[in-house]
């Protein structure tokens, strides 16, 4: 049992945390709604944690959904809370193993909307931009080897565990992949001088790309000459622009 506690051990160290998860392959999500998505998904699980007081709701949970024989381990809250380096009140935590990425020509072959990401390094934004994919119906996501881990614990959170379901790979040759496949790359941007999302809408392409870049610096310049059109959502003056994934779910719902 101490072995597979190893897995939830100290979650409040960020740094810790991403090397350890990459050396071991694996990765952890809390939350009732996390944990039910994760059962439901493509992911191994190698084990669910939960605190005394969530083991009946967390056993029925484990019952009615695809894997009822995933290992439960259940802990008074504060040995879990001595196991993670909080005091967690969500009280269920779940790991599971990684797969190996798609190939990305693979991943587009047959999408219509592909969201393409730059550099974003907060992963609260990457979950809502993920949970927003879902919402709106964007086919894959290609991040490149900048952006942050998607499947870290927070952005898993923030996503709802969609970010569990929305296919996604890593490239950083997207131009080349998106151009074999017909698609017509959107550098969503705030640059006044860009096309309006609501003149883009009037025709807007059969197979989009949404390339989207990291707070405050925006995309790169080498990102910006590959898009085929850089499209702005127009806001009120004196604003400077919008955050990433408030951007991103316009122009998935707009487009």
């Amino acid at each position: 049992m101490a072995r597979v506690l190893d897995d939830y051990r100290a979650l409040n160290d960020p740094e810790r945390r991403r090397r350890v998860e990459r050396h071991g392959g694996y990765f952890v999500v809390e939350g009732t709604f996390a944990v039910e998505e994760l059962l439901r998904s493509r992911y191994p699980v190698r084990s669910v944690l939960a605190s005394t007081r969530k083991e009946a709701a967390v056993r029925a949970l484990l019952t009615r959904s695809p894997r009822p024989d995933v290992p439960l381990l259940v802990l008074p809250e504060p040995d879990l809370a001595d196991l993670a380096g909080f005091a967690f009140h969500r009280g269920v935590l779940a790991a599971a193993d990684r797969v190996p990425l798609p190939d990305p020509a693979a991943l587009v072959r047959d999408a219509t909307r592909v969201a393409v990401l730059e550099g974003l390094t907060d992963h609260e934004n990457l979950g809502a931009l993920f949970r927003n994919a879902a919402a709106f119906g964007v086919d894959a996501v290609l991040l490149d080897a900048t952006t942050a881990d998607p499947l870290y614990r927070r952005a898993v959170r923030v996503s709802v565990g969609h970010v569990l379901h929305v296919p996604w790979t890593r490239t950083d040759d997207w131009p080349a992949v998106l151009a074999a496949h017909g698609f017509t790359t959107v550098a969503l941007t705030p640059d006044p001088a860009a096309v309006t999302i609501d003149d883009l809408a009037l025709d807007p392409p059969g197979r989009i790309a949404f390339l989207l870049g990291t707070e405050g610096p925006g995309l790169t310049s080498d990102a910006r000459k590959a898009a085929d059109v850089a499209v702005r959502i127009p806001i009120r003056p004196g604003v400077d622009s919008l955050n990433v994934a408030t951007a991103a779910a316009i122009a998935f719902h707009r487009l």
